[in-house]
């Protein structure tokens, strides 16, 4: 309790420090109010840029509020422009951590020394983030490498936080109307879980390596491999991967890559990851992610950073898809069925009244290209939609709607022209003739052959086996019927000799009674 008290502390301390109050009323034009609390807190600097003094306490504060910071810069259709240039500079230029910290982290993780380890051994960070910074590296046998640290402290620091927020998820629970259909317990619990994911760095390298395997051969993006002999839960090392970072836009087209297709890709890998592997990267903010300028992949995304990932079962592919179809599609009768079938919406919902709430939401967007349009308010609108017609918020899709807003911000930035409605169209729908159409059958045929090959075989003996077993318990029946009758018969004959002495003494002793009676009287 004493923690969370002095947490409490230091981030009102941090908020009256860099005057994120100002900011906040400064947003809500109250400019009095602000002035009056400035003559009582007369000895802070409130200099700097808002949005400088923004980052900073956000980097105060810590990792979970510097992922906060990382969300909000790909928003700049909802932020201030000096706001969110700011932001951006959370997404990979976070103040490092010592570099001799990181060396004892190394030699103690991996049991040597960064110079017995390696060829090379960087000492300045290249990138350092929220969680971990990157040094670069060369193998003894001359392979370029990343070495990516685990900041110190961390399971400490993001602790302290997720006991805030689950005190804060129980005050929503119980003080907001819609808190216990928003489920704000479980959202945390997720949120938890992903971030202690995120401080085991062999669970990052191994989702590397899946989405890795995932797209091998593919022409759309590249995963580094890593080199395992290396890795461990707090230090892992892996391919060094060359390129421009994504939101370096001038550099970009200097380089000669085209935007518009880097833009329309970017859109086929998120549906690809989450419809065809349901495994998807959740962290895709543009410091996690280069552009190749190498000759033979320009253009070709490159994906950095795998500690946080999603996934999705097929209950919930198959409703996303089915939802995501009906929009493009404008059938938002299908969209307000799908939710009442899943049980996302209560039975009693009308089907009419769901649809014409969607469509009020929805169709304003269409036919229009993303520069116009802004997913964050068509989100906030499906949300007071839902709250109207107590849909339950799902906590395991929280990840994916927070990538679906990433790859808003980035196409935004790539091609504000580009039209994702029909962009992903075609590959939903062709998505959707391989999971229900001719060819789905087919592969799932193709898949299940070898399971085939060894049932064929046994189907004459598993049939004979199975009706020895219906026939068994009938004549487990027939047997259990005769010692019940057997039983009743021993029961029936008992009871009837007990009725036969039973009388017999009641006769007997109604007699001597009448004898002694008449003895008396004669």
């Amino acid at each position: 309790m004493l923690l969370k008290f002095l947490r409490i502390l230091k981030i009102a301390r941090v908020a009256i420090r860099y005057g994120l109050d100002e900011i906040a009323i400064s947003g809500l034009r109250i400019p009095r109010t602000a002035k009056l609390i400035d003559s009582f807190i007369f000895w802070r600097d409130l200099s700097a840029p808002r949005g400088v003094r923004l980052r900073m306490a956000l980097e105060d504060l810590g990792p979970i509020f510097v992922k906060f910071g990382q969300v909000l810069s790909t928003r700049r259709d909802l932020l201030p422009f000096d706001i969110a240039e700011e932001l951006a500079m959370l997404q990979d230029r976070v103040p490092p951590f010592d570099s001799d910290l990181a060396i004892a982290q190394i030699k103690k993780s991996l049991r040597a020394h960064p110079d017995q380890l390696f060829a090379y051994f960087d000492r300045v960070p290249v990138a350092s983030a929220s969680i971990a910074q990157v040094h670069f590296a060369t193998l003894k046998n001359g392979k370029e490498v990343a070495v990516k640290v685990l900041r110190p402290g961390m399971k400490k620091s993001i602790d302290e936080d997720v006991a805030l927020m689950r005190i804060a998820a129980s005050l929503v629970e119980k003080l907001w109307a819609d808190g216990k259909r928003l489920k704000p317990k479980e959202v945390v619990a997720e949120f938890d879980k992903y971030l202690h994911d995120e401080l085991d760095l062999m669970r990052e390298a191994a989702n590397g390596s899946q989405l890795r395997r995932n797209f091998a051969g593919s022409n759309l993006m590249m995963v580094p491999e890593m080199c395992w002999d290396y890795c461990s839960n707090s230090v892992i090392v892996m391919e060094r991967m060359n390129g421009i970072p994504i939101s370096q836009i001038d550099r970009l087209v200097a380089a000669g890559v085209d935007l518009k297709k880097l833009s329309r890709d970017g859109v086929e890998i998120f549906f690809t990851q989450v419809f065809r592997d349901g495994f998807f990267h959740a962290d895709m903010h543009p410091g996690n992610i280069l552009v190749s300028i190498e000759p033979a992949t320009l253009g070709r995304y490159i994906a950095l950073d795998f500690g946080i990932v999603g996934t999705l079962n097929d209950f919930d592919k198959d409703y996303l898809s089915q939802n995501f179809l009906a929009f493009f599609r404008r059938d938002y009768k299908r969209v307000a069925e799908a939710h009442i079938e899943s049980g996302w919406a209560p039975k009693e919902t009308r089907v009419d009244e769901l649809e014409a709430a969607v469509r009020a939401c929805c169709e304003p967007i269409f036919d229009r290209p993303l520069r116009d349009i802004s997913f964050g308010q068509v989100l906030l609108r499906l949300f007071q939609t839902s709250r109207r017609f107590n849909v339950e918020v799902q906590p395991q899709l929280v990840l994916l709607q927070k990538t679906l807003l990433n790859i808003e911000g980035l196409g935004r930035q790539l091609d504000p022209d580009l039209d994702l409605w029909k962009t992903a169209k075609p590959y939903l729908e062709n998505w959707m003739s391989e999971q229900v159409g001719w060819r789905g059958l087919v592969d799932r045929l193709k898949a299940e052959a070898p399971r085939y090959n060894q049932i064929f075989p046994q189907l004459p003996r598993l049939l004979h086996s199975a009706l020895r077993q219906m026939s068994e318990p009938q004549q487990a029946n027939a047997d259990l019927l005769k010692h019940l009758i057997k039983e009743q018969k021993r029961t029936n004959a008992l009871l009837e000799f007990v009725v036969y002495v039973g009388g017999g003494a009641v006769i007997a002793v109604l007699a001597v009674q009448v004898w002694m009676r008449l003895r008396h009287f004669l």
